[in-house]
């Protein structure tokens, strides 16, 4: 199967199924997609992030300053009725201090949070550092989208692209080398021609072997 194949067959991005327009470097559609990220980032089930993003999306909540007005009750009421009830303090702790913290130090623009970072590793550091709770795989799973649009979102392969891609045949099974990997996914995804529009789509092709990842988790949890 070749990159495109697997896309037609899981489908691309997360964000795009979200209807979220990340292209457009809005600071609205980047945080909506960052609160998208730190619910994917937790240990609950894609379907339940999808839900509870749906209920942030259907009230309007599309900047830190929003999150911030609805208050920890109403941040409640969102996450119990995306069932997310499991973690709903501990959830709510987290929007509410990141919130506050990229208005305070960004004026709640991540996109002047990504200006003001000298390159991918000083970006993912300034992700962690708006609150305890934002580790490596939200910031992962919210820079994987922003590549090619930011131009210092450059980061690696995770964990479950990497078993992925091997067991797709995409890049050989003994390599541990993540930046070989990015090159070689890349070249994979482009036939070798690099370019600026190859690269923006590139996520698209990183989405789908996250998505063939989980259904080859979910079908060995089932055996």
């Amino acid at each position: 199967m070749n990159p495109r194949e697997l896309v037609k067959k899981y489908g691309g991005r997360f964000s795009s199924a979200l209807g979220i327009r990340l292209s457009s470097s809005d600071a609205g559609e980047i945080f909506k997609w960052f609160i998208a990220s730190m619910l994917f980032g937790a240990r609950i089930s894609g379907n339940i992030a999808i839900r509870t993003y749906k209920e942030f999306e259907s009230r309007g909540i599309a900047s830190p300053e929003e999150v911030v007005k609805t208050g920890w009750d109403g941040l409640v009421a969102i996450l119990d009725e995306g069932g997310y009830a499991r973690y709903d303090f501990k959830t709510v702790t987290k929007l509410l201090a990141v919130c506050k913290m990229l208005m305070e130090k960004y004026k709640g623009d991540l996109n002047i949070l990504h200006s003001k970072s000298l390159d991918n590793e000083d970006l993912e550091n300034r992700l962690k550092a708006l609150g305890k709770g934002i580790g490596d795989v939200t910031v992962n799973i919210f820079l994987r989208e922003l590549r090619g649009i930011w131009q210092k979102a450059m980061p690696l392969p995770s964990d479950i692209v990497m078993t992925a891609a091997k067991k797709e045949g995409f890049i050989p099974e003994e390599l541990t080398d993540r930046q070989k990997a990015l090159k070689m996914l890349l070249s994979s995804w482009t036939g070798g021609k690099e370019g600026e529009n190859n690269l923006k789509s590139l996520p698209d092709f990183e989405s789908a072997l996250v998505k063939s990842g989980l259904a080859t988790r979910r079908k060995s949890s089932k055996k």
